[in-house]
């Protein structure tokens, strides 16, 4: 049994992987982490997830529960991800990073923390999405420059970071189809931003009601248009992405890693 520590374990997808986790049988619930101001500290976490008991509580020690722990799954808050990379790497515990709204600068820590344990980033750990991240990077290899690129993304009306990550990431992946560099792809909102740059990647963003979140990247040219889209019904298919890749992960040795890394059409 694989020992798995959820940071963020009381949100929309802590609850969710909580619910889920019956799915994958190799991974038991080692400990569910929640802020110290929490009002569900103390909770049984299945409970919670509106599932049976599972004898496991809602904490604020992380500290405690690493040294037991085979991988830890964190969908917490940006602020909070470089304690909790630094308290993994502390303990050799392998770490996926789902929570989006990083800063910047981490790249550096986190480059640091893979010298001595596996640590998996993902913008979003839908297989589905990952799929299209490769697509896009295809699609803009392949066309010309003439087809100009714009994301359009959509989501629930309490989303804090704008655009999404994952919107990013695909724009990440549709600049290294195009061996774009630089500034290439700030372009939001548009405004009167006069007219666009051919080596411009747009960004739409749209937020409200209950949306799982939607991502379209639109391949622009002169009389034809190419769209490759994803959209969720069901936070699960974030959930289930995530604890597949968390099983994965606790198998491997230190380094950076990628959902893409264990997508099929990535190994052929």
């Amino acid at each position: 049994m694989i020992s798995t520590i959820i940071v963020g374990a009381s949100g929309r997808m802590g609850l969710s992987m909580i619910r889920l986790l019956p799915e994958f049988p190799a991974l038991r619930l080692g400990a569910a982490l929640v802020s110290t101001s929490s009002s569900h500290l103390g909770q049984d976490a299945g409970l919670a997830a509106d599932c049976q008991s599972l004898g496991v509580p809602f904490t604020a020690e992380l500290q405690s529960a690493l040294r037991t722990a085979d991988v830890v799954i964190d969908f917490s808050a940006a602020a909070a991800v470089p304690t909790t990379l630094g308290l993994a790497r502390a303990a050799k515990v392998p770490l996926l990073i789902g929570t989006t709204g990083l800063s910047a600068d981490l790249g550096a820590q986190l480059d640091r923390a893979a010298v001595d344990i596996p640590v998996l980033t993902a913008a979003n750990t839908s297989i589905g999405v990952n799929l299209l991240l490769h697509l896009v990077e295809q699609a803009a290899r392949a066309l010309p420059i003439e087809f100009n690129i714009e994301i359009v993304e959509a989501h629930h009306r309490h989303k804090r970071d704008a655009p999404s990550g994952t919107a990013l990431a695909l724009g990440a992946a549709a600049a290294r189809g195009r061996d774009l560099t630089g500034e290439y792809a700030a372009q939001w909102p548009r405004g009167a931003a006069g007219v666009r740059q051919d080596a411009e990647i747009g960004y739409a963003i749209v937020r409200g009601g209950d949306v799982v979140g939607e991502h379209d990247v639109l391949f622009l040219g002169n009389g034809e248009r190419l769209r490759l889209a994803h959209s969720a019904t069901d936070r699960s298919v974030f959930a289930r992405g995530a604890l597949q890749a968390a099983q994965w992960l606790a198998a491997q040795p230190a380094g950076r890693y990628k959902m893409s890394d264990i997508i099929s059409v990535n190994k052929q």
